[in-house]
């Protein structure tokens, strides 16, 4: 799963082609560290965090999605 998945899929933005407006303009932190590409591939154990405090960890089953 992408960066830009994960933030489709829980509802961040309604289409995948907001996720780079959105990344530009928002800080995201994948485990610990600002991250603006749409395309990074998240994996099991990944940590995302949304400007608005909320944490997502991905489990396994999260990168077949």
């Amino acid at each position: 799963m992408t960066l830009g998945q994960l933030l489709k899929h829980i509802d961040v933005i309604s289409s995948g082609g907001q996720a780079k407006w959105f990344l530009q303009n928002n800080d995201v932190l994948v485990n610990g560290q600002s991250e603006n590409r749409r395309g990074r591939k998240l994996y099991a154990g990944d940590q995302v965090e949304l400007p608005n405090n909320e944490i997502w960890h991905l489990s396994s089953t999260a990168e077949n999605s």
